[in-house]
């Protein structure tokens, strides 16, 4: 047999789903594995349940004739302050961590589609975080209003726009995941990272110290403020519409992560 007759192997090339299906496993192995995963879900849950009864036993302890009118939803929402920041930290150290202990070259390495890691490491928090966030929010909701129903102050999960409150609710989680994911691929260090994740949460409710009406105009572009609609059983009149305010809950994120997919791709790491 002659040198020309003697031709190379083919190497079979993995379809673009067994691809896929092996950095999703890498990624949910890498989330799964580490402490910080379980702390942050923790915290978030704790954080959640506990402001919320806390804030519902306060309405009820009021005395009847002083107590304002109250959005039933209200203590639900106010707990979540606390939990988004988890899960944002959650997002951050998604990709912070694998920058400080500098295993992301070796990620980089395994997977040269740094678009693909990124999509990768944002559908396994993204989805980790929206069966946690679906989850604290209705026992929260079911919580909560057992303990307004004592004061005849709660409502039921079958009032018309009390489902699909809660169920926004839920989203707000995995949105914070999100962001903090973004950021995280984008600032390359996880105290920056989350600095500006406390920036793009909270800053934007110095919208409210504004004069009527820019402080709706301007704030219903906001996340805090669309989120707030989202959750609430009564719409604010001067918003956008609970529609309409989730797609302004859903654009921050996809803006943060489009903006680290650009980025991550023209940096050496």
């Amino acid at each position: 047999m002659t040198a020309s007759e003697i031709r190379p192997a083919r190497v079979a090339v993995p379809s673009l789903a067994v691809r896929a299906r092996d950095v999703l496993g890498s990624e949910w192995a890498k989330l799964r594995s580490v402490r910080s995963t379980y702390w942050t879900l923790l915290i978030a849950a704790v954080t959640s349940i506990g402001i919320s009864a806390a804030v519902a036993l306060t309405f009820v302890t009021q005395p009847s004739a002083g107590r304002p009118r109250i959005d039933p939803l209200l203590p639900g929402f106010l707990s979540l302050e606390y939990a988004v920041v988890a899960a944002g930290v959650l997002g951050v150290l998604s990709f912070g961590s694998e920058h400080a202990s500098g295993l992301i070259r070796t990620t980089f390495a395994a997977v040269p589609r740094r678009r693909a890691v990124l999509a990768a490491k944002a559908a396994v928090a993204g989805t980790v975080t929206l069966i946690a966030g679906e989850l604290l929010c209705f026992a929260s909701f079911f919580l909560v209003q057992a303990i307004l129903s004592g004061k005849h102050l709660g409502v039921s999960l079958s009032r018309p726009g009390v489902a699909g409150a809660v169920l926004g609710e839920g989203v707000l989680l995995s949105v914070c995941a999100m962001l903090g994911l973004g950021l995280g691929a984008m600032i390359r260090h996880t105290a920056g990272a989350v600095a500006a994740l406390f920036g793009l949460l909270f800053l934007p409710a110095i919208v409210g110290l504004l004069p009527a009406p820019w402080n709706d105009r301007i704030g219903r572009f906001t996340l805090v403020y669309a989120a707030q609609q989202v959750a609430a059983l009564h719409a604010r009149a001067g918003l956008f519409s609970p529609g309409l305010s989730m797609l302004v809950v859903i654009a921050w994120p996809a803006a943060v992560l489009l903006a680290a997919a650009v980025l991550i791709t023209r940096r050496d790491v």
